[in-house]
């Protein structure tokens, strides 16, 4: 079972060259793509079963064991992860098959959307720190591809931002990890968790919040996001739906797994992480209700949600971090589901801003039905997996007696209602004031393809899915917290192979 786990990484990556070889057939680049990340659902179901039955998965490459070789290590939380992305890179890629945009004109869609779904995989399965930033350097590469695809006003100059930063994030991670190699003469995370503890807590607290700094870069948090309202809008549709509901929470999962592994209790920054995750909630949804287009409104609304996740791991008990990975796995699919939903709403009315488009609820009944699940969801209104992790959450809070932080998580709860509330009332119930959108909207050009339809149906249904099996999803995320709190479990089994 072990050989299984480097298979979300290498089928891709063969995928993509084939891929490469084909790029004059578009018809076989797109069986090779779905092949592969089929591929990669099923391996990531049989190791998320077999992890959840069994414990942790460890395998070494080339034999070399721990710490000398390189480790690829998938436990509860790892396994999740790459469950709930590789369901939604298949669908995402479906849905961009639909699109036949950037997808059909362009030969290195494929392959490098392939590349990206490697790197995510390697995010989530690798066991030491170099190899985490060589996963974060195959997304950068693979992103700036995306981001720039289609020829967007805009998309060149906001890609070179989201370059900029990352490069900037990859500058401080690389000298990080110099950092810790010099103090502790090894970047296995195993290996790292039980070195870090003899060092003093000054170098302790200091290599904590570098990584902090390094992974909010990616996750998007206070004050590191503005990159993100930027970058996003401006990318074809398909791949801000996958952006969105991915690739910041890599960077929340680095942040989970680094601090609850590597630091012992007096070294984790649970004050400041509770200050830095009420300022993004906040900061986020502020920004979404001074928006106008909903692209932009979904992209603050990522950073503010990214704020939940962080207010849950900041009070290191077993109920925080439960909820945190709860509302981690509900927010990947729900995201992703509204930003695919927007893309059929760009195609019905040739435009997603408030002020110009309306009354999609009668011209088009399915677009506005598929759109108020995961609404309902995101504004966290019972009984949708929303309402779930956020109850999880404030209670975790409450139970900590963390006053301040579940306020504002309330607060910023009943203004995620009101932005969902202005999305519906102008862009589904309301009345189109432009003329050229409501022609669109009564002519064939506005009828959206059905491969679009029934993809973006799929990931609405997995949303409603998570609803359902809420209590089952719960208790194994407080199973993958307890395990999160005992990283003694993880370095017995890496380095000495343990059970």
């Amino acid at each position: 079972m072990n050989a299984l786990i480097p298979l979300p990484v290498i089928v891709p990556l063969l995928g993509a060259a084939l891929c490469v070889v084909a790029a004059r057939a578009r018809m076989v680049q797109r069986v090779i793509s779905l092949a592969a990340l089929t591929s990669n659902v099923v391996v990531s179901i049989i190791l998320f079963i077999r992890v959840d039955d069994d414990g942790m998965a460890v395998t070494q490459a080339g034999g070399w064991k721990a710490p000398l070789g390189i480790t690829l290590a998938v436990d509860r939380l790892a396994a999740v992860m790459l469950v709930v992305s590789s369901l939604m890179l298949l669908w995402v890629l479906v849905y961009a098959i639909g699109q036949g945009a950037e997808e059909s004109r362009f030969a290195a869609f494929n392959p490098v959307y392939l590349v990206l779904a490697a790197g995510v995989s390697a995010s989530f399965i690798t066991g030491d720190l170099f190899n985490l930033f060589v996963a974060f350097e195959m997304m950068l590469v693979a992103s700036y591809v995306l981001l720039t695809l289609g020829g967007r006003p805009g998309q060149v100059r906001s890609g070179m931002s989201y370059v900029v930063i990352s490069l900037i994030a990859s500058t401080f991670f690389i000298t990080a990890l110099a950092l810790i190699y010099a103090a502790t003469g090894t970047v296995n995370m195993a290996e790292l968790a039980e070195r870090t503890p003899e060092l003093s807590s000054g170098v302790r607290t200091g290599f904590s919040l570098l990584l902090i700094a390094v992974f909010g870069v990616k996750a998007g948090l206070f004050p590191l996001f503005f990159w993100l309202p930027d970058s996003y809008p401006t990318a074809p549709g398909a791949i801000t739906a996958v952006f969105a509901g991915l690739l910041t929470k890599v960077g929340v999962y680095a942040i989970i797994r680094s601090q609850t592994l590597l630091f012992p209790p007096d070294a984790q920054q649970g004050t400041l992480l509770l200050v830095v995750a009420g300022l993004t909630m906040v900061v986020g949804v502020l920004g979404a209700i001074a928006q106008d287009d909903l692209r932009r409104m979904l992209s603050f609304h990522i950073v503010s949600h990214i704020g939940y996740m962080i207010f849950g791991l900041a009070l290191f008990t077993l109920a925080g971090i439960a909820g945190a990975v709860f509302y981690v796995v509900h927010h990947i699919v729900v995201k992703t589901a509204l930003f695919l939903v927007v893309g059929l709403v760009e195609w019905h009315a040739g435009s997603d801003r408030l002020s110009r488009v309306g009354g999609i609820v009668r011209s088009a009944p399915m677009i506005a039905v598929l759109f108020a699940f995961p609404a309902l969801s995101i504004a966290g209104l019972p009984p949708f997996s929303g309402f779930v992790g956020k109850f999880a959450l404030v209670g975790a809070g409450i139970e900590s007696s963390e006053w301040v932080i579940v306020a504002v998580s309330l607060l910023v709860s009943l203004l995620t209602i009101y932005v969902m509330v202005r999305i519906w009332s102008n862009v589904f119930w309301g009345e189109a004031e432009d003329a050229q959108v409501e022609a669109r909207m009564e002519s064939e050009a506005g009828r959206v393809p059905w491969v679009m339809s029934a993809a973006t149906s799929v990931v609405v249904a997995m949303s409603l899915l998570l609803m359902v099996f809420a209590g089952p999803l719960y208790s194994f995320a407080e199973r993958t917290a307890a395990d999160l709190l005992k990283p003694e479990q993880y370095v017995e089994t890496v380095l000495r192979g343990g059970s």
